[in-house]
């Protein structure tokens, strides 16, 4: 059993830069949408980086055993992961890239709680509890604007403030069951694969089924989307985030990601021109003491 231990400097700076990049995903899905539909888009990019996954390990001659007791649980995190973001793609069709920000980062509080009555390295002190409320408070200030500001029927918001919370929960459940599997232990790219290769046949399945297929522009905009999620983000951003599962503690990268959210909403503010007021920067330091204080020894 491989030993987690808490964040360095580091693994701070890493997930960072990982949360930027996940903070541009439902941007980038939403900018995209008109010329592809997002469950179709999430699907294809799965597809191209489960590819670049399999090319990396045939050069690195990586094998892929079917006795290593990684293929039921790969399975599982798989058609977990594809869940996941069909909550996603289909919740940005009611409600806006923030709003799925904010509920899909959710995950954090699911993740925390399946991993502190599972796992005992996992477990949270009161301090490290009271800066996950601390951030989980900060992400409802921050956004609690957009929540009664809204141009569309009020129960559209919420059938897709619904689904990211939804898919929160299944992104919870998937680290879950990573953590609690032979995967824990297994490499990367190997549950990349399980995850990426079924999310994308999958979600691509269900595109053409919805009639997604059909009417798809190959605009600059779509392939510059498709890059950014299939490389930078599926396959690069990815792979750092499995490795840093392996090394540090997995409830301590989680609450991170409450970071994400708010640099979505940055991002939403350059290319979507959402509107940001005081609270939003009182919910960005509620956020950053919560991290502060569930790192803290």
């Amino acid at each position: 059993m491989i030993e987690r231990k808490p964040l360095d400097t580091f693994a701070i700076m890493v997930m960072l830069a990982l949360c930027v990049l996940w903070g541009m995903q439902q941007v980038a899905v939403k900018v995209a949408a008109p010329d592809m539909g997002p469950v179709m888009q999430i699907g294809v990019r799965s597809v191209i980086a489960a590819l670049m996954v399999a090319a990396l390990m045939l050069v690195r001659r990586d094998k892929l055993s079917l006795r290593d007791g990684t293929l039921l649980p790969g399975i599982g995190a798989g058609v977990l992961f594809a869940t996941e973001f069909l909550c996603v793609a289909l919740g940005l069709q009611y409600t806006t890239a923030s709003h799925m920000s904010v509920f899909l980062y959710t995950a954090p509080i699911f993740t925390v709680l399946g991993l502190h009555w599972s796992i005992a390295g996992e477990r949270l002190a009161p301090m490290q509890w009271a800066g996950v409320l601390a951030a989980f408070a900060g992400i409802a200030v921050a956004f609690s604007n957009g929540f009664v500001a809204q141009g569309r029927d009020w129960w559209h918001v919420l059938i897709g403030d619904a689904l990211g919370v939804l898919g929160g929960i299944f992104w919870a459940a998937t680290t879950v069951l990573i953590r609690r599997s032979a995967l824990s232990e297994a490499p990367a790219a190997t549950t990349l694969l399980y995850q990426l290769g079924s999310c994308g046949v999958i979600l691509v399945v269900i595109g053409l089924a919805v009639g997604q297929g059909t009417g798809i522009t190959l605009s600059g905009t779509v392939l510059g989307s498709l890059f950014f999620q299939a490389v930078i983000v599926a396959f690069l951003s990815y792979l750092v985030w499995f490795w840093m599962l392996r090394k540090y503690l997995a409830s301590r990268l989680s609450v991170f990601a409450f970071l994400t959210p708010l640099f979505g909403v940055g991002f939403g503010m350059l290319f979507l021109h959402d509107p940001i007021d005081l609270r939003f920067a009182v919910g960005a330091v509620l956020v950053m003491l919560g991290v502060v204080m569930v790192n803290m020894r």
